[in-house]
């Protein structure tokens, strides 16, 4: 956040089981909103909408995995707008009710809605005045995505800070987060802010210096 007005509305919010993050970015100046990976907390995701007065205009989803979209539903069931996805993580999006037990939990969710738009790299989604600008980042899953808005970097589980995303579940690939960490989110600019899925937030000028992941030489595949 800048001093003086906002560029950016930014609310977060984490609950269990899983404490992942999820977003409300809204324009300050049209009142425009997206949901970013609304999960468990989607009631607060949808309360914070509601008292602030913004009006929706998509759910993005950085990926997915069940803790990024279990609350897909309850956004459609109130407000019709748009979900996005990148097209190579349908194979994970289709089956919510079964990642649970890959993850060897005992929980239950209903199926999701199915996405209405595919986004790629390069893709960029309107919010009033603002741009959300799409990278694709895969290695956590193959339809990873990080969502940019002005210096804000909405990064899902590609990058944490102090660690990266894990690439032991279907479709994860350690060799392919690093290249998308190197090639897609470094060249952002140190003073990006990271907004993870899960955990606090950080800058891309702080990973590169002390995130452990990201201090042996990078060798382009």
């Amino acid at each position: 956040m800048t001093s003086g007005a906002p560029t950016v509305e930014i609310r977060v919010f984490a609950v269990p089981p899983f404490y992942k993050n999820g977003y409300v970015v809204a324009c300050p100046t049209s009142g425009a909103a997206v949901l970013i990976d609304p999960g468990d907390e989607v009631d607060s995701l949808i309360q914070a909408v509601e008292t602030e007065g913004w009006t929706p205009v998509a759910v993005l989803i950085t990926h997915g995995h069940v803790d990024h979209i279990s609350g897909v539903g309850r956004v459609r069931q109130r407000w019709a707008v748009p979900v996005y996805l990148h097209q190579a993580d349908l194979f994970l999006y289709e089956v919510l009710p079964e990642q649970t037990r890959w993850l060897g939990l005992d929980l239950a969710y209903e199926p999701v809605p199915p996405p209405d738009q595919f986004y790629d790299h390069g893709d960029e989604v309107p919010v009033g005045t603002l741009t959300v600008r799409v990278h694709h980042t895969p290695g956590h899953t193959p339809g990873s995505v990080c969502l940019q808005v002005d210096r804000h970097l909405f990064t899902g589980d590609t990058l944490f800070a102090g660690t990266v995303g894990r690439t032991d579940l279907p479709g994860g690939s350690y060799e392919t987060l690093l290249r998308s960490i190197m090639t897609r989110i470094v060249p952002l600019g140190d003073d990006v802010v990271i907004h993870p899925g899960h955990g606090p937030e950080s800058t891309v000028g702080r990973e590169r210096l002390v995130n452990p992941f990201l201090q042996l030489p990078y060798v382009p595949l």
